[in-house]
């Protein structure tokens, strides 16, 4: 069944390094939180914390995942992550290919998805 492109999320956080990245990278999509994750290269941030100009390395992360899951894939990221106050933005995907779609919806289900006989 195809589904509404509004059902699926794109959620960005950053991680200070290529280790944390794929351990966080690898946590999501095993417990079914994320259908993937895509590690980006290294930027840097600029931003203020705690009154000063700070900037810092950092490693994007690309997250694919649902409206549905979104509320445990946040608790699961904050409770991994290394930052005080991690970057956790969750933006409605407004079109995409239905197929990658319907990928994203098996890939985050609970239970293990049907495999072909």
């Amino acid at each position: 069944m195809p589904m509404d492109a509004a059902q699926a999320l794109l959620v960005i956080t950053n991680l200070p390094d290529e280790a944390s990245a794929q351990l966080l990278a690898a946590r999501l999509v095993e417990g079914r939180l994320a259908a993937c994750v895509s590690i980006l290269a290294p930027c840097r941030s600029v931003y203020r914390w705690q009154g000063r100009l700070e900037g810092a390395q950092e490693i994007p992360l690309l997250i694919k995942s649902t409206p549905q899951g979104y509320p445990a894939l946040e608790a699961a990221i904050r409770a991994d992550h290394p930052y005080e106050l991690p970057e956790i933005i969750a933006v409605p995907i407004a079109h995409a290919l239905p197929e990658y779609l319907n990928w994203v919806v098996t890939e985050t289900r609970a239970e293990a998805p049907p495999k072909d006989p």
